[in-house]
């Protein structure tokens, strides 16, 4: 077989965006029956995946295998997404705002009382960023 008789090379050829061209292919993938049957058998996958990179990171592996486990990872994130009818670049740029605000939460509190961010711990940090968080839920239920 030719690479141009491969069921997934036409969307390999169209498609630039990495969430996309998952989602895409994964797609195809499960109309010719190669898919998990339901959510949880992905995010299984997902837990599968994160025990892999964890290993790699504690046997200190070189950049290309932490590449090759990060990539495994969000691919199985993107099949997720679309087990979910979730676009991941949606969700992502959702989690970026979120971040967005939680952070500038955390400055404001840093600097509110005239502090630079290495003035507190970890831990300070992390009440302030537990701080925000709760502020939105409250937010959300008014």
């Amino acid at each position: 077989m030719s690479d141009k008789d491969f069921l997934l090379t036409p969307i390999k050829q169209s498609e630039t965006d990495a969430f996309k061209l998952a989602v895409a292919m994964q797609k195809r993938a499960s109309q010719v029956g190669f898919d998990w049957p339901d959510s949880i058998g992905v995010l299984d996958k997902i837990h599968e995946e994160v025990e892999e990179l964890g290993q790699e990171i504690k046997q200190q592996s070189d950049k290309s295998l932490l590449l090759a486990e990060l990539g495994d990872i969000l691919f199985a994130c993107c099949n997720l997404a679309r087990h979910l009818d979730i676009d991941p670049t949606e969700a992502l740029n959702s989690s970026n705002e979120k971040f967005y605000r939680r952070f500038n939460y955390v400055e404001t509190a840093v600097t509110a009382q005239g502090k630079q961010f290495e003035d507190f711990s970890l831990e300070e940090l992390d009440a302030f960023w537990n701080s925000a968080k709760q502020l939105e839920k409250a937010e959300a239920n008014d």
